[in-house]
């Protein structure tokens, strides 16, 4: 069973995330490899917020492969390099997340694995069984 909660020891989340979820009882785990914003024919669009929607698709197809959904995913570790239009990155993470809520991180870099890349998520999921 999965329990989110912030604390009210703790700071008011800042975005649409939450400080903590607590797993207990029997759980099947996924962890993702970070995720780019490449298509499957291999192909980077330029536009740092089209790679980010890249990504998130690459995240739900890798949760679709394992039987699970958005709503299973427990964190996420957004790494950005650049300039991101700041409100349609929120409404692309919220568009993707819906209601769900998950710990996030995410962490402005100077440099990815190559210099066409400008997203990679890293993602946790957890579901009950």
């Amino acid at each position: 069973m999965k329990i989110s909660r912030n604390p009210e020891t703790v700071h008011t989340p800042v975005a649409p995330y939450i400080h903590q979820i607590e797993v207990t009882g029997p759980s099947k785990w996924l962890t993702l490899s970070g995720q780019l914003g490449m298509e499957v024919d291999g192909t980077v669009p330029e536009n740092p917020l089209e790679q980010l929607q890249v990504a998130l698709d690459n995240i739900k197809r890798n949760l679709e492969s394992a039987n699970m959904q958005v709503s299973d995913l427990t964190k996420m570790v957004f790494y950005l390099v650049g300039d991101f239009e700041a409100e349609r990155r929120r409404t692309i993470i919220a568009d993707f997340l819906g209601e769900h809520l998950t710990c996030t991180t995410m962490i402005y870099v100077v440099a990815l694995a190559a210099p066409v890349y400008k997203v990679e998520i890293d993602a946790w999921a957890c579901k009950d069984i």
